[in-house]
């Protein structure tokens, strides 16, 4: 029997197919090969695509081939050595870069808006209205840092806090360097009641932000040191 975590693949897996149609990355001949596909799938799998709460879940508001680039942007990319001749700098992950304004996959006017509609939401504490436009402005810009680690926040305030540490996980693989994102993933990682893990999202935070880091990265440690 497939685990839990299996068929949510599954249904993640039919979604990426079906999209494909949809955004003409496939052609319309294929309709029939795809769905014979998606249906193979979820018979094996015992999962219904047809179940929209189940297709959240699984997606947690991403796609597939979102979290695919992220592990692309990571796997095997290396950066020269810049400090001498040293091997132990050979080989270390480089940077992902992250789509630009006026790439494909970047921010748009319209993805901005909607983080600003995002925001607005928080204010007023609406989570979930924040969860829409976030997830909205991500369909525009899939690997965008903010918009990920700010839906992490709304997940966090709505209390759904396994989708919160998903995004922040996301947020934090796309751009290291944005504390934000570790600070959430450390809030949803303590939630969780994962200690441990909270404190090295906490600490990889602080390293980011230099200088010993933040009174509030450094509080946020203490706290899950204290658990």
């Amino acid at each position: 029997m497939a685990s839990d975590s299996r068929k949510r693949l599954a249904l993640a897996i039919v979604d990426f197919l079906q999209s494909s149609l949809k955004d003409g990355t496939l052609q319309a001949e294929d309709a029939d090969s795809i769905e014979i596909a998606s249906n193979c799938v979820a018979e094996c799998f015992h999962v219904d695509p047809t179940d929209e709460a189940a297709m959240k879940e699984a997606l947690g508001g991403q796609n597939l081939l979102a979290i695919y680039g992220v592990y692309e942007k990571l796997k095997g990319k290396s950066t020269a050595s810049t400090e001498g001749d040293s091997s132990a700098n050979e080989g270390r992950p480089s940077t992902p870069s992250v789509p630009k304004e006026g790439e494909k996959g970047g921010p748009t006017a319209d993805s901005e808006r909607l983080k600003g509609q995002g925001n607005a939401a928080m204010q007023k504490k609406d989570y979930q209205g924040a969860i829409d436009a976030y997830t909205k402005a991500l369909e525009i810009a899939p690997l965008n840092p903010i918009y990920l680690s700010n839906r992490a926040a709304a997940y966090s305030g709505a209390s759904q806090h396994e989708l919160a540490k998903n995004d922040a996980e996301l947020a934090t693989a796309a751009d290291p360097k944005y504390t934000k994102a570790w600070s959430r993933l450390g809030l949803a990682r303590f939630a969780l009641g994962d200690a441990k893990g909270s404190m090295e999202a906490y600490k990889s935070g602080i390293d980011a932000e230099g200088n010993g880091g933040s009174d509030a990265m450094k509080k946020g440690y203490e706290t899950a040191k204290r658990r």
